[in-house]
């Protein structure tokens, strides 16, 4: 697929305005406080996970509603010091899959908590476990579009609530720094991420790639690849549906998210990704930190011929070396 959405010289100065709603921060706000709890895991139990050098426990945290949420917690086998954290947010349509399948962030000395997506994980990967009792509200079967006419009822009201509480759930969790989490995600991931860095005023950094849910009005005229292309679907079918969409996806757009932010963050994208087109997330980048009187570090690594992907390797590299930076991994705390 060669390039489809604008050079890259109108990219690096893309900024386009947004249809934020006025009660943006009142929304979330009364969605985090309801979510808000004491004691935010419920279960924690060490797990086999076949591994050696990788100790790994089985992680129950309190998600939207109170809502059971499952996550493996990893750390680097008999480290006993506190270590900076990593919560790693997967890709749409995936679960948290099997306890050994990621293990990057564990591996270059970091406390990791992988986060499982609610009434996802039938479509990649290796499954998940959480279920999300709340998905009955007039909508399609993807994620997506579940609840889509009322921002109330939205999937990504959920998934989200639960992503800030995952930060919470590990700052609990023995052998993680709460001082220094980072939020690390691709794909649906990097659209999380984002929003726990505009939601998570402490949070240490972040890391977003390739991100859902920027620019999600440009992307919807631009594309048919899912998951962009379940709304284009759903719509075709809900004709008039339209203005109840567009304002349910104003409230989990990635830009007005990226607009409250502060943490450090790194970017990724590629120039030919027809899934989550690039205009949305220099839109989130060219808008980050705007609203906090502050200029946050940041940096964005683009990649001319790669689609979806992105920088694959190339660019978890980059994110290594870059974290490595910013939280200092090998500075331990007692």
């Amino acid at each position: 697929m060669p390039a489809f959405d604008l050079p890259l010289d109108e990219l690096q100065r893309h900024r386009p305005e947004l249809d934020e709603p006025a009660d943006f921060d009142a929304f979330w706000t009364a969605t985090l406080k309801a979510a808000e709890h004491p004691e935010p895991l419920i279960r924690v139990r060490p797990v086999d996970n076949g591994l050696r050098l990788v100790e790994t426990w089985n992680v129950i945290f309190r998600g939207f509603a109170g809502d059971p949420v499952h996550a493996w917690y990893s750390r680097p086998a008999g480290e006993p010091q506190l270590l900076p954290g990593v919560v790693e947010f997967a890709g749409y349509g995936r679960g948290r899959g099997l306890p050994h399948e990621r293990l990057t962030w564990v591996n270059a000395g970091y406390a990791q908590l992988l986060m499982d997506n609610r009434g996802q994980g039938d479509q990649y990967g290796n499954g998940g476990a959480t279920r999300d009792p709340h998905a009955d509200a007039p909508g399609g079967p993807g994620p997506i579009v579940r609840g889509l006419l009322d921002p109330y009822d939205h999937h990504y009201r959920r998934l989200i609530t639960d992503a800030v509480c995952a930060v919470a759930a590990l700052r609990a969790l023995p052998g993680a720094d709460p001082e220094r989490i980072a939020a690390v995600g691709n794909s649906q991931g990097g659209g999380v991420a984002l929003a726990v860095a505009g939601l998570v005023p402490d949070l240490a950094a972040a890391l977003v790639t390739a991100p859902l849910l920027c620019g999600i009005r440009r992307a919807l005229d631009l594309t048919d690849a899912g998951p962009y292309g379940e709304i284009a679907g759903y719509l075709a079918v809900h004709r008039g549906a339209e203005s109840a969409a567009y304002r349910t996806l104003s409230y989990v757009e990635g830009a007005s998210f990226a607009r409250r932010a502060q943490a450090p963050a790194h970017f990724g994208v590629g120039l030919r990704d027809t899934v989550c087109p690039p205009s949305g997330t220099y839109a989130a980048y060219h808008r980050y930190g705007e609203l906090t009187g502050q200029d946050p570090v940041r940096e964005l690594h683009a990649y001319p011929f790669n689609g979806h992907e992105g920088g694959d390797a190339v660019h978890v590299r980059r994110q290594l070396a870059w974290l490595d930076g910013v939280l200092e991994p090998g500075r331990v705390t007692p």
